[in-house]
Parts: structure tokens; sequence; C-alpha cells
């Protein structure tokens, strides 16, 4: 059985009564083709069946139709409607979506970028782990867009964490809590620093004493150790830098028979897929993390249309809202 005879851009080209070099202009350089006839040799190519060969075409325009994510833990339910809603507004544009992990390194994250450069138009990079000056040089040579994190100058989404986490501060305060105790993330987090400001500022506000603690990893594992931690500190609050790592929480306090929420109060961030099937079920604060990832590959298809010289650095800030569940309650007597 022969194999049907692939369509060639010289095929398109005799069909449509142009020559080949106006067929490879109209795929990988439209702008230098007159409408008309770039209308003609796409129905045609159509009609025959023709494919323009992805890495021709993006030699030819500089553009590869395909984004990068970088994520620090694949493993994190936190980023699975990130993942989701950068992939789904991707597909809707026809780009190519290309996943990564980084292990929690900015070394790593840096490296990756480096690596895949040439192969996509733009990275979306959800809670870097890159010191800002890294970021920003990096910016001055590729196109990205930010989740999670602020760097001057460069273009983001983020969740609003300081109004969230000071609706938490009020719903401890409203119990009874006259003490919180935070158990911060990895140092090289952005987000653990934003909540940590706001968390002692609201305390202020509130006339309750806050310690921060840390940092713990950001998953279950860590929440030993963290748990141990919040005991000796005599906090009737604790605030853990994310689900996972409440969760782990949870557990510990369950093996050392503390009951929750009874002698002590936990909260999280980021209202992962299960935070309410733990027992007991998790309070945490919650943002549209699917719109967030939607929002940072629009940001990079702006900046690779005509309109980003216009627009410029653009920041998207969402909103957040508390989860009130079991796991908070009012400061023991």
């Amino acid at each position: 059985m022969t194999t049907p005879k692939r369509t060639t851009v010289y095929d398109v080209a005799r069909e449509a009564g142009v020559a080949a070099s106006t067929v490879s202009r109209t795929f990988g350089n439209p702008r230098r083709v007159n409408a008309a006839t770039r209308r003609h040799v796409l129905a045609v190519a159509e009609r025959l069946g023709y494919h323009p060969n992805p890495l021709a075409t993006a030699l030819q325009s500089g553009r590869t139709a395909t984004v990068a994510m970088l994520v620090p833990d694949i493993a994190n339910p936190h980023f699975f409607g990130t993942i989701r809603g950068a992939e789904r507004r991707a597909t809707a544009a026809d780009i190519t979506f290309i996943l990564g992990f980084t292990d929690e390194s900015g070394d790593t994250e840096r490296d990756k970028i480096e690596r895949l450069a040439r192969s996509v138009d733009g990275f979306v990079l959800a809670s870097s782990r890159m010191p800002d000056a890294t970021t920003a040089d990096l910016a001055r040579e590729h196109n990205l867009a930010l989740i999670d994190r602020e760097v001057d100058g460069l273009p983001g989404v983020v969740i609003d964490n300081a109004s969230g986490s000071r609706q938490l501060v009020d719903h401890l305060a409203s119990l009874g809590h006259r003490s919180l105790v935070y158990l911060s993330g990895p140092h090289g987090s952005w987000l653990a620093g934003e909540r940590w400001r706001a968390l002692s500022a609201g305390a202020e506000e509130r006339g309750m004493a806050a310690t921060r603690l840390g940092p713990f990893p950001p998953q279950v594992a860590g929440g030993g150790a963290a748990a141990d931690a919040a005991l000796v500190s005599g906090a009737t609050a604790v605030v853990a830098h994310n689900d996972l790592l409440a969760i782990g929480i949870l557990r510990r306090l369950a093996e050392r028979g503390v009951s929750v929420p009874d002698r002590i109060s936990v909260a999280g961030y980021d209202d992962i897929f299960g935070a309410d099937f733990c027992v007991p079920a998790l309070t945490t604060l919650a943002g549209p993390q699917e719109e967030a990832g939607r929002a940072a590959v629009e940001i990079l298809l702006n900046k690779a249309s005509a309109r980003a010289a216009e627009d410029g650095p653009r920041r998207v800030v969402l909103p957040s809202h508390l989860v009130i569940r079991d796991s908070t309650g009012p400061a023991p007597a």
C-alpha cells in the first residue's frame, strides 16, 4: 500500500497561481501579503490539505505559537486551576501550551527559561522563586507574565492577599482569639512575605499578638514540625502558608491528641481540592486561580500584539474571599 504524497508549498503555489515564497509568507508573515491574495492562498491550502511546517514558519515569522508555564511544584493542587485556565486560554488562541516545574528552585527556573527561550513566544511564571533582579534581567530578553508575584515594571496577575488576610484576622478576632502564629513558606516565596505583612498589620489593628515562624516546606510533610512549633508558641490560632501545610498540621495535632478547634484553630490559604475533605474541614482563603491562569496568558498575547507598546506593563488584581469551615472556632477559655 503506497503512502499518499504530502502536499507541499509548491503544490499550493502552483494551484493558487502564485510564487512559493508568497505561500510561505502567507503562513509565516501574513502582514506582508495582500489581504485578497492571503485569503485565496489559504482557501487553496485548505482544499489541498496543506499544513505548513511549524519550524519553518517559526523561523520566518520569529513566532512559535507556543507558550510555556513554569510552576514550583506540579503536585500542589493549588496550581491545578491556574494550569487549567492558562491551557484553555492558549487553546482558544490556537497556541501550543507547554508545562514545566522547577522543584521550588529559582536556579532551575532560570535555567529552564534560558533553555526553552528559542522554542516559545513567552513564559507564564507561577509563584516564581527567582530574585527580583534575576526576573527583571530575564524580562529584558524574554516575554514574561507573572502569577502570584510582583516585580516592578513587569506585568502579572495577583490574588488580593492583603484584603483576604485581613478577612482572616477579623474572623479569628471575632472568635475571641488574641494571638496568632503564621507558619511561613519557603525563603524565596514572595507570597510568604506578602501574607505575613497583611496578617501582622491586621493583627496590630485588632490588638492581637502575631508571630511568624518558619520557613517550612509548603507540603503536607512540613506540617509535623510546623505544628510542634505552633504549640510551643502558645498561640490559640494557626495560619499556615498554604493548605497543604495546614493539612499536615491537622494530622500532627490529631496524632498528639490536640483538639481542633477546641484547643487551637487552624486556617490555610488557597482552598485546594481536598481542603473540605480533611477532618476537621479546613478554613481557608480562596481565590479565582483559573481566572489567574487565563489572565496571564492574555497578557502574553497582548504583549505580542500591536497593543503592547500602548498598554505597557499590565497588573491584574483578582479578589479573594474567606471560606469558613470547621477548623476554626472560639478561642479556648
